[in-house]
């Protein structure tokens, strides 16, 4: 079992590897908003780690997932953050008892 830490680089590449066949370097550059210089970096290590492997083409490089046993380890964060409203709206009157104007 491999143990990949939450919300890291590789846990996007990882899971968007497990839900999308076959991926390039430049799908993963748009699906998570990384530098090609990055991205590339990260899967040289998972490339040595024997996780994936890196099939270079004359204009593209596909990555292909050879490991499928992930465990993903961390604490699971709230992506937002949720507002806790206690009780309603307090009515205001609209009668107005000040001056009047013309």
């Amino acid at each position: 079992m491999i143990e990949i830490t939450t919300g890291t680089i590789e846990e996007q590449i990882i899971k968007f590897l497990q839900k999308t066949y076959p991926v390039t370097i430049s799908d993963l550059e748009k699906k998570i908003h990384i530098s090609r210089k990055n991205i590339v970096r990260v899967l040289q290590k998972l490339q040595v780690k024997g996780i994936i492997q890196l099939e270079p083409l004359p204009d593209k490089t596909y990555i292909r997932l050879l490991r499928h046993d992930f465990s993903f380890i961390g604490k699971k964060r709230q992506k937002k953050f949720i507002k806790h409203h206690s009780g309603g709206k307090k009515q205001e009157s609209k009668e107005y008892d000040g001056m009047m104007y013309n």
